[in-house]
């Protein structure tokens, strides 16, 4: 996201070079505040039952399109514990294992994302954010070429 406005005195922001990098700053050398637009991070998660890897629609995506979930990491979260409570919170579903997939960056959400596999158990019910889920067999999963889908990638190339 990014500020047209210094946050801490109100000045409207400038492009500056600042570590080779062009930034947006505030003008007054007393303000100091630079932007950095850092990436946020996320937390995807490919849950595993039994029958397969869960994918879900969330309710403001285009229609055909389902994913593994994702959320946001909390302010002093361990990203393992992010897994398991996004696992809970949109499926209703509890881990029994979790653990590191990798980090991949996804530059067109100024994102990185930090991908973990959790065994689950339990039956799906849906929050307000999914609308829909299917159950795909590991040997039908095919990963997309961006984001989340290269955690699939590197998971699925995991399990061969």
């Amino acid at each position: 996201m990014s500020n047209k406005f210094c946050p801490q005195c109100a000045s409207a922001l400038v492009e500056c070079v600042i570590n080779s990098e062009i930034r947006k700053a505030c003008p007054l050398a007393e303000c100091g505040f630079v932007q950095w637009n850092n990436p946020t991070p996320v937390v995807a998660i490919i849950v595993e039952l039994p029958e397969g890897v869960v994918m879900a629609h969330n309710v403001s995506w285009p229609q055909e399109f389902f994913s593994i979930i994702t959320g946001f990491l909390e302010a002093g979260e361990d990203p393992a514990e992010c897994a398991v409570r996004e696992t809970k919170e949109e499926l209703n579903l509890g881990c029994s294992s979790c653990s590191l997939v990798g980090v991949y960056p996804f530059e067109q959400q100024n994102q990185v994302i930090i991908a973990y596999h959790v065994a689950a158990f339990g039956e799906i019910k849906l929050n307000q954010e999914l609308d829909a889920f299917r159950v795909v067999p590991v040997d039908r999963l095919k990963p997309w070429n961006m984001g989340t889908g290269l955690a699939v990638a590197e998971w699925l190339a995991q399990q061969r």
